[in-house]
């Protein structure tokens, strides 16, 4: 599954329960009408709903939302060896590949935050984070010397390859390229959701997949749904901040739980396609608001890359709705963008 990364040190970040602990505490346990959870891409999805669909039956709905996230898996999986993503990552060919509306979508999208952040987000990256031993093979705990590092940047770049929107084709400049969506597909994923539930006329819901959410409407009690974002430290786990959400999507990055450390010096599973290293910098996590998931999984990868200084000049550039926990000597600092701040008014 192409999510299959999220089981080794899993970074979620967004403590997707809703605060439901603290707030049975002060209330009534309520039930939603609509409220599921399961397993796909190596991770768990839950969707909860205040109101039923009218023209639906949950358990027809359930095995659509199931039968769409196993289209998807089929499609975008490298752990999947007969997917359309694993077909075209295996083919030495660089003649342009005609692929569906679903990849090309996600792969189009891709190519925007890569130009965007010039380079930190690429998903082309993937043959680096299983060198540093982050991918799916047993992790080595071993920095991979130099001249391996610089050999596998060789066969990176997003600028090899070239999408045609006329004909919905991509194609390769060179054999080696491998693409991996794990930082965007899950984001794809939900808003795929989201636009099946509202099919059915739901305009009120909660979709989450591995921490990336979608938002709409109001929660069982009327009110915006309440997304507590972690405290980015080691051991356990704290609330950083509550975020009153409606209308809006959601998608955290961060570094704090996946990685490894040899002779003192802590090495991130973020790895700067720039560069071919784990980042070095003092960002804790970053959490993105934006129209999609999509878009926010990408960007939450792409800040995180950048670091709290070139990723807040960006975010205030674009008008990117981030928020920085940075890492201080005495704990944890906070940054909003203006958008962010915005966004909470």
């Amino acid at each position: 599954m192409y999510l299959e990364n999220l089981k080794r040190g899993s970074v979620l970040l967004l403590l997707v329960f809703l605060l439901a602990a603290c707030q049975q505490q002060q209330q009534a346990k309520k039930q939603y009408p609509l409220h599921f959870s399961d397993a796909i891409f190596g991770t768990t999805y839950t969707i909860k709903a205040p109101i039923l669909a009218a023209s639906i039956k949950n358990t027809e709905l359930r095995q659509q939302i199931t039968q769409l996230l196993d289209k998807l898996n089929a499609q975008m999986s490298t752990y999947q060896q007969d997917s359309e993503l694993s077909q075209f990552n295996q083919s030495r060919s660089t003649e342009w590949q005609s692929v569906s509306t679903e990849l090309y979508a996600v792969l189009k999208q891709a190519k925007v935050i890569s130009e965007l952040s010039k380079g930190a987000f690429d998903i082309t990256v993937g043959p680096l984070v299983n060198l540093w031993g982050f991918g799916p093979d047993p992790m080595s705990f071993v920095a991979p010397e130099k001249a391996k590092i610089e050999q596998q940047l060789q066969k990176l770049g997003y600028q090899n390859l070239l999408l045609d929107d006329k004909t919905q084709s991509i194609k390769k400049l060179i054999p080696e390229l491998y693409l991996d969506l794990s930082a965007i597909a899950k984001g794809y994923a939900v808003d795929q959701v989201a636009i099946l539930l509202e099919k059915y006329g739901m305009l009120d819901y909660m979709i989450e997949i591995g921490g990336e959410l979608s938002l709409r409407g109001h929660n069982i009690n009327d009110q915006p749904w309440r997304i507590a974002v972690e405290k980015p430290a080691e051991g356990n786990r704290m609330i950083q901040k509550v975020l009153p959400l409606s209308n809006v999507s959601l998608a955290t990055s961060g570094d704090y739980r996946n990685y490894f450390e040899l002779e003192g010096v802590r090495f991130s599973h973020t790895i700067d396609p720039r560069t071919g290293k784990p980042i070095t910098h003092k960002l804790a996590s970053i959490t993105i608001l934006s129209d999609t998931t999509m878009k926010a999984d990408a960007l939450a990868t792409a800040l995180m890359v950048l670091g709290s200084e070139q990723g807040f000049e960006l975010a205030e550039q674009q008008n990117i709705a981030a928020l920085f926990i940075i890492k201080t000597d005495d704990g944890f600092e906070e940054k909003a963008s203006s958008s962010f701040v915005a966004r909470l008014r």
